[in-house]
């Protein structure tokens, strides 16, 4: 097989339909699994980051050497970190441990579940397009604004004082 090259635009024509070349195949995205059956993500949200290892079993979810209703106490918060397992259909078939450092509930419980589903991706690379669908596989890069000097906070100013 040839291989073209296009020294204008013109030449474009002639190539839409020509075959494509050995090197420009893309191969196909394989799992990443270790030695134990696990797939490992980092998920983040505000300040706090999350390292989710996720494996088959019967839907136990670890945070922190503790069960997700006692770490999440809010229903919300367990809502939020089941919805990338709702998504997919696979609720009650994987074991979450997850190790949550910074932030606060809410944002460690973005984090888990952006972890969650970013590892559920490596596992089975067929779920990336619902979850990329869903909005669970990009890192919600909303984060606190800092504080400026001369304000009282990022934003507000002291106090007028007319006199």
């Amino acid at each position: 097989m040839a291989t073209q090259t296009l020294s204008d635009l013109k030449g474009l024509g002639a190539t839409v339909g020509a075959p494509v070349a050995a090197e420009a195949v893309i191969e196909a995205v394989v799992p990443r699994i270790d030695e134990f059956g696990r797939s490992y993500a980092t998920g983040r949200r505000k300040d706090a980051i999350a390292r989710v290892w996720i494996k088959p079993g019967t839907g136990k979810i670890t945070v922190n050497a503790r069960d997700d209703a006692v770490y999440f106490a809010r229903p919300v918060l367990r809502m939020l970190i089941n919805q990338p397992f709702a998504i997919v259909n696979r609720v009650g078939q994987f074991d979450i441990v997850a190790t949550v450092t910074g932030g606060g509930l809410s944002g460690q419980a973005g984090a888990v579940r952006h972890g969650i589903s970013r590892a559920l991706t490596y596992y089975d690379p067929t779920l990336r397009s619902p979850l990329k669908a869903a909005g669970f596989l990009t890192r919600d890069s909303r984060t606190v604004e800092r504080k400026k000097y001369g304000r009282a906070k990022a934003r507000r100013s002291f106090q007028f004082s007319k006199r």
